[in-house]
């Protein structure tokens, strides 16, 4: 970092933030853009075909803000807790936490807070269940932030873990069971992208002094590689192991959506291997949202599961 950086760093932490400017930087440092992968509570009730009615449109949308609650109390304490850190770095060092904009004391507590109100208004809300969920996220993700990141494999499997929860908390709070055939594609998937932007990562840092993970260094691009093509495939096989089984139900549609939407699933895996090959799969919201080609697939496949779910 430059003398120049250091005075105007030096400068923001000796200046005691405004209210406003607090306020701003918690919502930063909450991070709105990831709020999208949250969208996954509703999967379990989409999935069996629950998720146009009023009651289950008003649960999921509590469990989607309590669990965006959690999130934000990780956020929070991972920065406080990295502050030094992060202000050694070129790009944490813009963090509200890291720039002094929120003080480190600050982010603790309001992190605190919010982790331990979202359980607590689950439990008075929502079924038993969510409570236990969202408690173990903060935990594991807790976890994280203090060791399990510097594990080898480890850390693959707890981001992993956190999508899976988030797909899994909307069938905890509708009541709704989970079919086997769900969690292992939703699972792998979920492993196919943490793993995809891994391997981006380590393509993008190689021969690069002061990687953004310091597992990056120790992983192999060979190794993230084969972690994502054996997660891509398992999560191809779980969904057409489930599309051919559920499509073997008698139904009355047109046509046969269920066994159809397998071609669009494999597409849409595909063209996201297209970016993780080139070493561009960075946050998987940012790639699906980018490409308009995996989005037009992607809502391709929506429709063929929906008219699937409703046998037309």
């Amino acid at each position: 970092m430059t003398d120049t950086a250091l005075l105007h760093r030096d400068r923001r932490q000796a200046a005691p933030p405004s209210g406003g400017g607090l306020l701003r930087g918690l919502l930063r440092t909450a991070r709105p853009k990831q709020w999208v992968k949250n969208v996954l509570v509703i999967a379990a009730p989409a999935a069996a075909g629950e998720l146009f009615s009023r009651s289950a449109l008003i649960r999921l949308a509590l469990v989607f803000v309590l669990f965006t609650l959690c999130a934000a109390a990780v956020y929070l304490v991972n920065d406080a807790r990295d502050a030094e850190a992060d202000r050694a770095h070129p790009t944490k060092c813009h963090r509200p936490v890291a720039a002094g904009q929120v003080p480190v004391p600050v982010a603790y507590a309001v992190g605190v807070v919010l982790g331990v109100l979202a359980p607590v208004a689950a439990a008075r809300l929502c079924p038993p269940q969510v409570a236990v969920l969202l408690t173990a996220y903060l935990g594991m993700q807790l976890a994280y932030c203090v060791s399990l990141k510097h594990v080898l494999v480890v850390d693959l499997v707890v981001v992993t873990t956190g999508f899976l929860m988030r797909a899994v908390v909307g069938g905890l709070a509708l009541g709704l069971p989970l079919s086997r055939w769900f969690l292992i594609t939703t699972g792998f998937g979920a492993l196919f992208m943490v793993a995809a932007k891994r391997y981006s990562e380590a393509v993008q840092m190689a021969g690069k002094a002061g990687a953004t993970r310091a597992l990056l260094t120790e992983y192999t691009t060979g190794y993230l590689r084969f972690v994502w093509q054996l997660a891509a495939g398992v999560a191809v096989l779980g969904y057409c192991l489930w599309a051919l089984e559920e499509g073997g139900a008698p139904h009355t549609g047109v046509l046969p959506w269920r066994e159809l939407s397998v071609v669009a699933f494999v597409l849409a895996v595909l063209r996201y291997a297209v970016f993780a090959d080139r070493g561009t799969a960075g946050e998987p919201e940012e790639v699906v949202l980018r490409d308009r080609a995996l989005a037009l697939i992607g809502l391709v496949w929506a429709a063929m599961y929906a008219l699937a779910v409703a046998d037309w």
